[in-house]
């Protein structure tokens, strides 16, 4: 089977849960059949100059088109914002619009037969020309209504709460059309393929969750610090950022009030400046920023804690953790879709509680060690990406047997 799959964002190095995802898929997927990849980068960077190469060595064919995303700053980002206020789409929809983008989708569509269209996120089934013959499917990494609401739900301030509002009202107006135009959707947990299937009325969905490379993760040995705090993912995500903040102002130093040695590590990619001095400011936490391995940091800590409020999908970095053997405490939120149980392979505590369950935590090390060997055993033979590429590939077998019945 041929399968183009389209991407706002090049998925190499596999440096953020999305590029994980993506690229770990269609590496196992690529063995199997022939994959073209339409990635949008910046000229210059160095990563994208090794990603050809990269691809193309696993077997992958890549079309990489240089458009750089517009950067969320500036006079010019300002202005894009205003004129936003009078659109019917989110602003981040309308900034990922892309004429090089749709012009490269239809070269591609010109010189070979593709048998599977797969977008990465929705707002890119506008880079396929409708008169492009082939199934679409939608790559849903999360439902981007359900965080629009729960940024508006946890926002406080009277006019970004009001901004929010608009933004979560359009992507609930944009994915409704998008889903729908869909021949499917693969969603990463069973509770978005439920909002997909009832919210926004495309039945044919498909769930293939996230997973980990288990021989990677499974091989982690180190020495563990009960008092060792860990804090890992990408720190220019919203979500993140508004976990960091909570555990930063009130988590962490109601800990330390109760545990003076405890030490809180941030691990992640393009950390903001602000949050980069933020932390060296604070009395027993330290940074490090886009670090080539995170194992190190997984095998020397006593337990990751991942106060999200905000988010959907599922999470990496609790399904890292767990595979290396690192005890985890997550809010209800942060550990949405995983086939795991509060109590027996992590410990659950919502936003007013983690304090407390991070201390007694760090006072109990062997309880906590004893339910991560719990979990342990369930995500090395339930998350791996080898298994699950197998379901994204018979989702594609699915969308050309929906296009055929069609015909």
């Amino acid at each position: 089977m041929n399968v183009a799959v389209i991407d706002g964002d090049v998925s190499y190095p596999a440096n953020s849960g999305k590029r994980l995802r993506t690229l770990n898929l269609l590496l196992h997927a690529a063995r199997r059949h022939r994959v073209f990849y339409v990635g949008r980068c910046s000229a210059g960077s160095e990563e994208d100059r090794r990603a050809p190469s990269y691809l193309r060595q696993h077997g992958i064919e890549p079309v990489l088109v240089h458009h750089p995303v517009p950067r969320k700053a500036g006079a010019s980002f300002y202005a894009r914002l205003l004129a936003n206020q009078f659109s019917s789409l989110p602003y981040s929809v309308m900034s990922h619009k892309s004429e090089p983008m749709r012009r490269a989708v239809s070269e591609l569509a010109r010189r070979e037969r593709i048998d599977v269209w797969q977008v990465e996120w929705a707002p890119y089934l506008q880079t396929i020309d409708a008169a492009i013959p082939g199934p679409r499917v939608v790559g849903a990494h999360n439902v981007d209504t359900v965080i629009w609401r729960r940024y508006y739900e946890t926002e406080t301030h009277p006019l970004k709460k009001a901004l929010l509002r608009t933004q979560w009202r359009r992507f609930h107006r944009f994915e409704n059309t998008a889903f729908r135009r869909a021949t499917r959707v693969v969603a990463v947990t069973e509770g978005d393929a439920q909002q997909i299937r009832e919210r926004f009325g495309q039945p044919h969905v498909d769930v293939v969750e996230n997973g980990i490379d288990r021989a990677y993760f499974e091989s982690i040995v180190g020495r563990r610090n009960p008092s060792r705090i860990l804090f890992l993912g990408a720190l220019d995500w919203r979500p993140n950022l508004d976990a960091i903040g909570l555990l930063l102002d009130e988590i962490f130093p109601r800990v330390r009030a109760q545990q003076p040695d405890a030490e809180l590590v941030v691990v992640g990619r393009n950390p903001t400046v602000e949050l980069t001095e933020r932390v060296r400011r604070t009395r027993g936490c330290e940074m490090h920023a886009d670090v080539p391995d995170v194992r190190p940091f997984l095998g020397s800590s006593g337990v990751m804690a991942v106060p999200l409020r905000i988010g959907g999908g599922s999470r990496l970095k609790i399904l890292e953790a767990i595979a290396s053997g690192l005890p985890v405490i997550a809010t209800s939120v942060a550990a949405e879709g995983l086939r795991l149980q509060p109590g027996l392979d992590y410990v659950q505590a919502e936003e007013d509680r983690m304090a407390d369950a991070i201390v007694e935590a760090i006072r109990a090390p062997a309880d906590m060690q004893a339910m991560a060997e719990h979990g342990r055993r369930i995500v090395l033979d339930t998350y791996d990406w080898a298994v699950l590429a197998k379901g994204l590939e018979l989702s594609w077998e699915r969308s050309v047997g929906q296009a055929a019945a069609r015909q």
